[in-house]
């Protein structure tokens, strides 16, 4: 296991070898912004505890996830981490209100915005509920891809049908990991200047799917309000990784604190 370390110079702690973006949500904003004006193409993962633990099972997902520019702390249990390694302004930068914060943003730049995931008619009540939040939004397309793997021909159709529509800013909510791992394969290819993975943000803001409230989110309780709304689904997530989540952190401090 990889040593649990403060990197100044590279904004990132390693949490079970996945560098976790040390900057506040402010930051973050101001660094998307910077890479939209200069017409860079990066990509954005929103680091949860159960992506780190298919990074313990899959070394891609690891790799894909310390690939990313920014790979920020969608969970509360990130943010304890960093402040513990003394990046102490240090906020969570939550997937769906990096949505919103981003969309209020356009409405001053003109970005341009593209939704890729989510069920049928997913896509297409969370942009209605968007700009009826953000009426000055600039929506340029959407898609609800099928469940199943796109054939070659179907995925470089896809990449053409939103390189055409010339978002700034690509939205994948496909779950992690696949979002992410569709990220790095894709970001090349695309024009736009950023791909963010935004998993449940879809669901949460096209109304399917309720999010806890607010004290659940900030005290990281946020896992039980997901589990009772989806326990077929979810139990293992959490009731199995989140446990060995903490196992591992654990040992990994414990670790470090022997060789200090």
């Amino acid at each position: 296991m990889e040593e649990f370390n403060r990197a100044q110079e590279t904004e990132s702690v390693n949490i079970l070898g996945v560098r976790v973006t040390a900057l506040p949500f402010a930051g973050v904003l101001q660094r998307i912004e910077r890479w939209i004006e200069a017409g860079d193409r990066k990509y954005v993962c929103c680091v949860t505890t159960y992506g780190v633990m298919e990074a313990q099972r899959i070394p891609r997902v690891r790799a894909v996830f310390n690939g990313a520019r920014l790979a920020v702390p969608d969970g509360m249990p990130f943010v304890w981490l960093l402040k513990r390694a003394g990046y102490r302004t240090q906020d969570r930068v939550y997937g769906p209100d990096l949505m919103l914060r981003l969309c209020d943003l356009s409405q001053e730049k003109g970005y341009k915005h593209f939704f890729y995931g989510g069920m049928p008619g997913v896509p297409e009540q969370l942009i209605a509920n968007l700009k009826a939040q953000f009426p000055r939004l600039n929506v340029c397309g959407w898609v609800s891809p099928p469940f199943r793997s796109l054939s070659t021909e179907e995925d470089q159709d896809m990449i053409q049908r939103i390189n055409r529509a010339g978002p700034d800013i690509v939205w994948v909510g496909l779950g992690t990991p696949k979002q992410d791992l569709w990220m790095a394969e894709h970001t090349k290819q695309l024009e736009a200047k950023v791909c963010i993975g935004v998993g449940a943000a879809f669901d949460f803001h096209a109304g399917r799917i309720k999010q806890a409230p607010l004290w659940m989110q900030r005290s990281g309780l946020e896992w039980a309000y997901r589990l009772w709304q989806e326990p077929t689904r979810l139990w293992r997530r959490y009731l199995v990784g989140n446990p060995m989540f903490v196992i591992f952190v654990v040992l990994q401090l414990l670790r470090i604190r022997k060789y200090e």
